[in-house]
């Protein structure tokens, strides 16, 4: 422990040890003061600053050291100093000792129960950082909350010192008043109990109340102020219009459909959006085409001779697209409409917070809605790279209608979509160069998780350019070139296509938005009920943000849907505290909570558990013995923070570890769990092994082992 924070333990434990043991309690009982009343009230007379300086102090160390006796010191400063006067020195001492009490707090705990129980809090740190105010009043103007436990807790969530000071001093005045008040007729009261009735104590309960009410209030002027230049329709032809077919629109839409709403969905180009025609279902196809193909490469591993492949790049997309088309009745207009739903393929526009202009061939209608869910999606964000445009280039939308694998592939982008695609086109037959601005590929992961897929990429004779800034494209002498800065110095690199693949952004323009006054900067800004400044307008999926995976927009869409379609009477925060992804590169990557740099970036303490798939039988069996399983759990336990699998089917292993954060399972169940054997599902029961194992009870296994020598006599 830091040597200043024992100190300052010690230094507490003795003050509040020597306040005990030299009985200093009896100095605060009612009786004391009252038998001294008249010999203090002299005193003051004579001396009334350093009176009231003494009594100031005594009570900012009473409070400071959270001992008791400040409930007898309030009445005995009404009765010393009068209302007025023992009110102002009540109010500041006793709000500099809580202070001072939450600050101890903060420098001695804060760091350990934060790092222990840090996934646990984040949603109450969150929610504390921004309204803690309201709360911390709420808490003082109930008088069963004792004081110096809600300085003790506050100090341990992230609300700012400044805030705690004021709002203390201003939610304590009520009780302070009282208190003081009652203290100027010290002589005719026996007991505290007599000053609170049950009548008081229910005025300041029902006073409690009174932050959360006029939040509420707040939170309904602002919206009348926000629709104040809008008029309301008298009656809606919709419960529901959502804007935009991918993943989130059409979850919605059905959700909305079950439950027996009028809902529109509305999409302009095409029913799946992004994941079905661009993204996960095409580049999974290609992938899986990929993959055979380096099996094939392979053969000699497991025991064929000899083995080759002849096929044609162009019959390999034409199967990529006959894949999209199987799939696409799962997300059709006709399978939307027997659910329920109106579909219309055309382009919305938002035109007040209640109505949307649906365009199509046959002209413009309006219709009136009481809820929108905007989930338009997002696209290939393209950097402005000076000769870019000139050269001409490929992005994750329009790379499937190659019908010609480029000889010399240049992929921009070291992260998912760029690598997923990097290593599909280099087994493909295309000579890929692939540039990354970063010190490593796949930057969110840890470390070692992008040493092995850049190894993997390496032998499979991709050239992996990573620290590579690209700086401007040419044409020279006919041939396209990349010109890149790496350490200082030009690097040129010539290529016949290049694949744009830095990230993605949302679709933000053309639908109303900036009409409408939304604010969208990156993303379509929601709070934590996916709602806009509009109550009635949410938004979710890629456009929304934060994470622009398919299975997010889907687990987002509940949330908007059931929140657009019953509040106010019921609504709830969207919950990302268990999100799962997966890169689908060879070996495959999959993730779900923190690693270990997410862990030290949050100063939350760990520990760590890895098994290698080295060292399991079907990953021998199946030629694919690399990789890892890494657990992350909170030190001494075997709660799970978090879990980084590298290795064949990766995504698919990780599912049993969403499963059990999502419902609080722990290691020790997951050992306790029946694995079939062979399976690579079994590096989940042995990883969990390892934990058990570094944490063994040595010295109760000591004792066994006597007990079982002793038993062989």
């Amino acid at each position: 422990m830091n040597p200043r924070k024992l100190l300052l333990i010690l230094a507490f434990a003795l003050l509040v040890g020597a306040f005990f043991a030299l009985d200093l309690g009896r100095f605060f009982s009612l009786d004391y003061v009252k038998s001294q009343q008249a010999a203090i009230d002299a005193y003051r007379v004579t001396q009334p600053a350093l009176t009231a300086g003494i009594f100031f102090a005594i009570y900012v160390a009473v409070t400071g050291l959270s001992l008791p006796g400040a409930a007898i010191m309030t009445l005995a400063a009404g009765a010393i100093f009068g209302v007025l006067w023992g009110t102002v020195i009540v109010s500041f001492a006793s709000t500099l000792g809580a202070t001072l009490a939450f600050l101890v707090s903060r420098f001695v705990l804060r760091d350990w129960v934060q790092g222990r129980f840090g996934d646990k809090l984040k949603a109450i740190n969150a929610g504390m950082e921004k309204e803690g105010g309201f709360y911390l009043f709420t808490l003082r103007l109930i008088p069963i909350f004792p004081f110096f436990v809600i300085n003790l807790v506050m100090g341990l969530t992230a609300i700012r010192t400044g805030t705690f000071y004021w709002v203390s001093q201003i939610g304590m005045l009520a009780g302070t008043l009282v208190y003081v008040n009652a203290g100027t007729q010290l002589a005719q009261i026996d007991s505290l109990k007599g000053i609170l009735s049950p009548e008081l104590l229910a005025s300041f309960a029902l006073l409690g109340l009174f932050p959360l009410i006029a939040k509420k209030i707040v939170a309904i002027v602002k919206a009348r102020r926000v629709y104040a230049k809008w008029r309301k329709p008298t009656r809606f032809d919709r419960n529901l219009v959502v804007i935009g077919g991918g993943s989130a629109g059409l979850v919605t839409a059905y959700i909305a459909a079950a439950v027996k709403a009028k809902v529109t969905l509305i999409e302009k180009h095409q029913m799946g959006g992004d994941c079905l025609n661009t993204g996960c279902v095409p580049s999974k196809a290609l992938i899986r085409s990929a993959k055979l193909l380096s099996h094939i490469r392979r053969s000699a591993e497991f025991g064929i001779r000899k083995a080759e492949a002849d096929f044609d790049f162009a019959e390999v997309m034409e199967r990529v697209q006959r894949v999209i088309q199987e799939v696409a009745p799962h997300d059709s207009v006709e399978r939307y409409t027997g659910l329920g739903v109106e579909v219309v393929q055309g382009a919305a526009k938002i035109t007040s917070p209640w109505t949307v202009d649906i365009t199509t061939a046959e002209g413009t209608r309006t219709l009136t809605t009481r809820s929108i869910v905007i989930a338009a999606g997002a696209r290939p964000f393209v950097p402005p790279i000076p000769g870019l445009e000139d050269v001409g280039y490929l992005t994750s939308d329009n790379i499937w209608t190659l019908r010609e694998s480029p000889r010399r592939l240049v992929v921009l982008g070291g992260g998912p979509i760029g690598s997923e695609l990097t290593q599909a086109f280099a087994r493909l037959g295309s000579q890929v160069t692939q540039v990354e601005m970063a010190p490593r590929l796949l930057i969110r992961e840890d470390p070692e998780v992008s040493e092995l897929v850049t190894e993997r990429f390496r032998q499979e004779g991709i050239a992996v350019l990573i620290n590579h800034q690209a700086k401007r494209f040419a044409v020279e002498n006919g041939e396209k070139v990349l010109i890149a800065e790496h350490d200082g110095s030009d690097v040129r690199i010539p290529f016949d296509a290049v694949l744009v693949a830095v990230g993605r952004v949302a679709n933000t323009q053309g639908y109303g938005l900036q009409e409408l006054g939304i604010p969208a900067p990156r993303t379509v800004e929601t709070n934590e009920y996916l709602q806009t400044i509009y109550p009635n307008i949410y938004a979710a999926g890629d456009v929304a943000g934060p994470f622009q995976f398919t299975h997010t927009a889907a687990h987002q869409a509940w949330y908007a849907a059931v929140n657009a379609l019953f509040d106010p009477f019921k609504k709830f925060k969207t919950d990302y505290s268990v999100i799962p992804w997966s890169t689908f590169v060879d070996p495959e990557v999959a993730r779900v909570g923190l690693n270990e740099q997410d862990a030290k970036e949050k100063g939350i303490r760990y520990e760590v558990s890895v098994y290698g798939l080295d060292d399991l039988d079907r990953a021998i069996a199946d030629g694919e013995a690399h990789g890892f399983v890494k657990v992350l759990t909170t030190p001494g336990k075997d709660r799970i923070l978090g879990v980084t699998i590298v290795g064949e089917h990766a995504g698919d292993l990780l599912a049993e570890y969403v499963l059990a954060m999502r419902h609080g399972i722990g290691l020790n169940k997951i050992l306790g769990t029946i694995h079939i054997y062979p399976t690579l599902a079994e590096a989940n029961k042995y990883v969990a092994g390892v934990w058990k194992k570094a944490h063994a009870p040595e010295k109760l296994l000591a004792w066994v082992e006597r007990f079982h020598a002793w038993r062989c006599g």
